[in-house]
């Protein structure tokens, strides 16, 4: 086992959910699958959350924070779910950290873009991380002032790593970025590795700024050692060639600093590197996203046991009778499972039933 986890109120049994996930990075389980599950606490209506990004972005950091700890305190986090704070000020943020801005609609409250401002790649290189710039200054004091107050309750996520190729997307844009793939690619290498290096510097700035090597890693998943989703949406408009050539060897480096790692794979687009992303180093995990119009887990159940029988493990998402269907179907020991119920006692008994579903 890795070390052990600090304790956290909110999370009384964060040792056998420690547990658990360890056996989960090591290819074994010990009664069931991993199951993070939650629910409101008895009494408690958790009010909806609404524009979170504009909501970080904005407000006063320990009006923020009271109100995390608040929906926290009434939220039963059950099995391996673990209480955590998500800081991210957006998609984009990455992109804005080094040079871009925000964008914001009132049509869309709940999310935001950046604002591309590469138009020539020569004059734009080297691309850095901007270190004076006020919203990464805010977003280091975020962590700084979280890891006080929410030590011993709560861990705190990582960022929302839009990186690599997604970090190149944002600041020059999709459309753009898709003809110099063709035009200079040469130029791509040299914007990659620039991309490259800045990923450990965000990564082990935060790291320090949240206190995390001591209190803990969360990003979906959990580790005492460092866990976190990787990405890379703008592969759905590159080729396995292209994929192979500046996207995979950046995931795998990121991989090999975070440690632990879930691959969020977004849309039936990127299904063209499925052979590549099985063969992949260090991501352990991958998480499909079909799209919108396109069905839920349980409707590529089929493309999960693929995945499981590539060697690697998946993330399941559904209601409970839903991944009670696919635990009939996957193996246990490369598959966690979220879900969320109505009630703490509904999420309880879901939990014996893996246990007793084994």
């Amino acid at each position: 086992m890795t070390r052990k986890p600090a304790p956290l109120a909110f999370k009384p049994d964060i040792e056998d959910a420690a547990k658990r996930w360890d056996a989960f990075y090591a290819g074994e389980i010990i009664d069931r699958p991993v199951v993070c599950v939650t629910a409101p606490r008895p009494g408690v209506k958790l009010p909806p959350v609404t524009r979170r990004y504009y909501d970080k972005v904005h407000s006063g950091i320990d009006d923020i924070l009271s109100r995390a700890l608040e929906r926290a305190e009434g939220t039963f986090f059950g099995g391996e779910a673990v209480p955590t704070f998500n800081p991210s000020f957006g998609p984009d943020e990455i992109s804005v950290f080094c040079g871009a801005e925000f964008a914001w609609s009132q049509d869309s409250p709940d999310t935001n873009w950046s604002v591309p401002f590469v138009e020539d790649w020569a004059k734009a290189l080297p691309l850095r991380l901007h270190d004076e710039h006020p919203l990464w200054q805010r977003m280091l004091k975020l962590y700084r002032r979280a890891a006080e107050r929410l030590a011993g309750k709560m861990v705190i996520s990582s960022l929302d790593l839009h990186t690599n190729m997604d970090l190149l997307s944002g600041i020059r844009g999709p459309q753009r970025l898709c003809m110099d793939l063709l035009d200079c690619p040469e130029m791509i290498d040299r914007a990659m590795a620039d991309a490259r290096a800045i990923f450990p510097q965000i990564w082990r700035t935060t790291a320090e700024a949240g206190r995390m090597d001591e209190l803990g890693y969360c990003h979906g998943i959990y580790s005492m050692e460092g866990a976190a989703y990787l990405q890379c949406d703008f592969s759905c408009m590159m080729s396995p060639a292209m994929f192979r050539r500046w996207v995979l060897p950046a995931l795998e480096e990121e991989a090999q600093i975070v440690k632990h790692v879930v691959y969020h794979w977004d849309g039936p687009g990127a299904l063209v590197h499925t052979n590549d992303l099985l063969a992949s180093r260090g991501l352990h995990s991958l998480s499909y996203v079909p799209g919108a119009g396109r069905g839920s887990h349980l409707d590529h159940i089929e493309l999960m046991k693929r995945i499981q029988a590539g060697g690697k493990a998946v993330q399941f998402s559904g209601n409970a009778e839903q991944i009670k269907l696919a635990h009939r179907q996957l193996k246990p020991e490369k598959v966690f499972y979220t879900t969320g119920c109505r009630t703490q006692a509904e999420a309880e008994a879901l939990l014996d039933w893996f246990v007793k579903n084994t």
